[in-house]
């Protein structure tokens, strides 16, 4: 029988990361099928679309449009706020792997349901003693976790990125405070950020790049990018460099004063980490490591007092 549990959480926890991954896949690349027949055209070989299509991987071929099928069907079930709420973290973790709101919710009742048939399945060829009210209770705690599994991946990945852009921010600003006050234009010290490093902010900064050369307002791609990082400190450096353009005050003095504003507050993060440091020592202290050295400390001192001539007043 404790086989059998073991075997079944390694069935599960397998079963919930392989759908992850699946949801989770690399889409930089655009479409599969496409850069298939392109590598097809560039060896110059003539291959019919059904050679094409199997030659692509198993995952892109079976798994993918069935998850696109369950994720469509699932969506028309879906609250639209819920929608607009799932598309808006999407855009915050900066859209994963290419992940759409439809992949999204596919990819969550898949786990649900994955997870949710193991179970019963170890259920009913086991033997555990239990009713099968708690067996369905058990379950229904499992399917919940497997639901709500990857909304918690996706909102560590938005602390992780926003956490990774107010990090880089004072040294992305001072690169910008340079290359203006050198003679550059706004747009062309962005470019430098984004040529000079690859981060989260500088891909950013790039993506508000093309949206300028396709003919939006800088005020307005400036705004978007707040809106998909969902920084406060960059909202407030946006207000402050749409301001300064509109009031005709001097950018490099603006840049200035907001890499001095940010570099304070990243050392006031820091400090504040460092305070949190000791409350979240005290647990693992408290647990594991006093019990440890208790036991190390007293038992020579009790097995000494067992064999001295104070042992039967004890």
């Amino acid at each position: 029988m404790p086989l059998i549990l073991i075997v079944g959480g390694i069935l599960v926890i397998v079963g919930a990361v392989f759908l992850i991954v699946i949801g989770l896949r690399n889409k930089d690349g655009g479409d599969p099928l496409l850069s298939r027949l392109a590598e097809f055209a560039a060896r110059g070989e003539t291959a019919s679309l059904e050679e094409i299509e199997l030659s692509q991987p198993l995952s892109e071929r079976i798994v993918v449009p069935i998850a696109r099928k369950f994720g469509s069907f699932a969506v028309r079930f879906t609250p639209q706020n819920a929608l607009i709420s799932t598309a808006h973290k999407l855009e915050l973790a900066g859209n994963p792997r290419g992940m759409d709101p439809s992949l999204f919710w596919a990819l969550r009742f898949m786990v649900a349901i994955a997870i949710g048939g193991l179970l019963l399945f170890i259920f009913s060829i086991g033997s555990m003693q239990l009713a099968w009210g708690k067996k369905l209770l058990i379950v229904a705690a499992f399917v919940a976790l497997g639901f709500y599994m990857p909304e918690l991946l996706i909102n560590s990945k938005i602390q992780r990125r926003q956490k990774e852009v107010r990090r880089a921010m004072p040294d992305a600003l001072d690169l910008l405070t340079i290359c203006v006050e050198a003679g550059l234009g706004f747009d062309g010290a962005m470019a430098k950020v984004y040529e000079k490093w690859d981060n989260e902010l500088s891909r950013a900064f790039g993506r508000v790049i093309r949206e300028v050369q396709l003919g939006k307002l800088r005020r307005e791609a400036l705004r978007d990018m707040a809106d998909r990082l969902g920084v406060s400190e960059m909202t407030s450096f946006v207000a402050a460099v749409i301001q300064s353009e509109q009031l005709g005050v001097s950018m490099a003095k603006v840049l200035r004063i907001q890499s001095d504003q940010m570099r304070v507050k990243r050392r006031q993060i820091a400090e504040e980490a460092a305070h949190k440091a000791p409350i979240k020592m005290l647990i693992p202290m408290a647990l594991l490591i006093f019990p440890s050295i208790c036991i190390v400390l007293m038992t020579p001192a009790l097995l000494m007092l067992m064999r001295s001539a104070l042992r039967g007043i004890f």
